[in-house]
């Protein structure tokens, strides 16, 4: 193998060692999910044609689901699409009536990333794009750079708040002629949701519609088409922690959230989004469960159904759902063979354990913890992380002596995935006992 560059090696290494999926240099430590990337790989290709992919990630507690996100949005970034990616949470939902919705479209154009701006704030550099593109259309055409814009978008104008979006688009154009920052910031203030009344956008724009809860999905769709015509492939909306939504105490509000999902599954279904794909992740709970799952909306479970065929170890992808299942410990002893080599820089030579170091340490998890070591790892990944921390920065210490002392401590954030609001501490309480 190659040596890994040192701003990647230690962007996997730190995020690792404190519990968090890496942002970048996920490809080093892959293992497995090769049919799930496939099919993945599949959706990317035909949001690129213009059309629409909608998948659910569902995976226990620790199996690697916000991991299998980050991945595809690396994966798409470098096929050219544009990228956002949001947590849900008790202030971000899909949909809402206070704000929550609007929350979540600011927090996902906040992120919005491409290939050349990876770690996000990406949305200006693309209206930048759009906008060059149309000065040189418009000067071959003998017409202004706005009348050139607005040409490009008029097809924009039949989805809602589209006239508004050509307009604001044509603001932001004005404001980079003429010098005006602070009408090129409202401009961006406006596409990333961020104006709270319409009056605010009205005496900044002159546009009358703003982004707001109801909007949220319609913009997206927007956002998707804009960024085609700027010269990208399409929009990959990466959604995690939608258990939060499982979570919601208000059966009103559960099923508003999961009729918004329904939209999203039939538009993307019927060809009715252009170059836009979104990816959510979730629990097989929050999937599952007739009583406040996905499977309770009856329309979403009939469509959400596993084939019936699909048992004793077949798998079928075809379907919105790809299930994710646990890592094995083999897959676990590849994944720290990985993990030593990301650390030793990609040079063998470096390498601060053998083999036989792995599969030691893999007993003294397995003994200490049971196998949860292998099917939820983060804290064995972080004090595998710290034992080889040791050995690099103690040149005496060998690890068979530093393996005995070495505390692993059971992951029990799944504890916490299915709890209501305020149950936190009884559960806790109870675990200890």
């Amino acid at each position: 193998m190659s040596t890994i560059r040192p701003k990647d090696r230690d962007a996997v290494i730190q995020s690792l060692r404190a519990g968090v999926v890496p942002r970048m240099g996920q490809h080093l430590i892959q293992v497995g999910r090769a049919s799930e990337i496939e099919t993945l790989l599949r959706d990317i290709e035909r949001i690129s044609d213009g059309g629409s992919g909608f998948r659910l990630v569902i995976g226990e507690y620790g199996a690697g689901k916000s991991f299998f996100l980050n991945m595809v949005r690396a994966v798409a970034m470098e096929k050219k699409l544009v990228v956002a990616n949001a947590d849900l949470n008790p202030d971000r939902r899909l949909h809402a009536s206070g704000g929550q919705a609007r929350s979540l479209y600011a927090e996902l154009m906040r992120s919005i990333a491409t290939r050349t701006k990876p770690e996000g704030g990406a949305l200006a550099g693309i209206v930048e794009k759009f906008i060059s593109t149309a000065k040189i259309e418009g000067k071959a055409a003998g017409v202004s750079t706005e009348v050139a814009i607005h040409q490009k978008l008029e097809q924009l104008t039949e989805l809602v708040n589209g006239y508004d979006f050509a307009e604001v688009i044509a603001a932001y154009c004005r404001g980079a002629e003429e010098g005006r920052e602070q009408l090129k910031s409202d401009a961006v203030r406006w596409l990333r949701g961020e104006f709270s009344t319409k009056t605010d956008a009205r005496q900044a724009l002159g546009v009358r519609s703003i982004v707001d809860d109801a909007a949220f999905y319609d913009q997206l769709k927007l956002m998707a088409r804009f960024i085609c015509l700027a010269g990208y492939s399409g929009l990959v909306i990466c959604l995690d922690e939608l258990v939060n939504l499982y979570k919601l105490a208000n059966t009103q509000a559960r099923n508003a959230n999961y009729e918004q999902i329904l939209r999203i599954l039939n538009d993307s279904l019927q060809g009715n989004s252009v170059g836009l794909g979104f990816v959510l992740g979730g629990t097989p709970e929050f999937l599952l469960d007739t009583r406040r799952g996905l499977y309770s909306y009856p329309a979403l479970q009939s469509r959400l159904a596993q084939n019936t065929f699909a048992t004793d170890g077949l798998v079928d992808f075809s379907g919105p759902v790809v299930r994710l299942s646990s890592l094995t410990p083999e897959d676990f002893y590849v994944l720290l063979q990985k993990i030593r080599h990301v650390y030793a820089g990609g040079d063998s030579a470096k390498y601060l354990v053998p083999d036989q170091g792995i599969f030691s340490f893999m007993e003294h998890c397995a003994k200490r913890i049971g196998d949860t070591y292998f099917r939820t790892p983060r804290t064995t990944i972080t004090a595998f992380i710290n034992l080889l921390a040791i050995l690099d920065q103690n040149p005496d210490a060998t690890w068979q002596e530093r393996l005995g002392g070495i505390e692993v401590q059971e992951d029990t954030g799944a504890i916490s995935d299915q709890l209501m609001p305020g149950d936190e501490d009884e559960a806790f309480a109870s675990f200890k006992m």
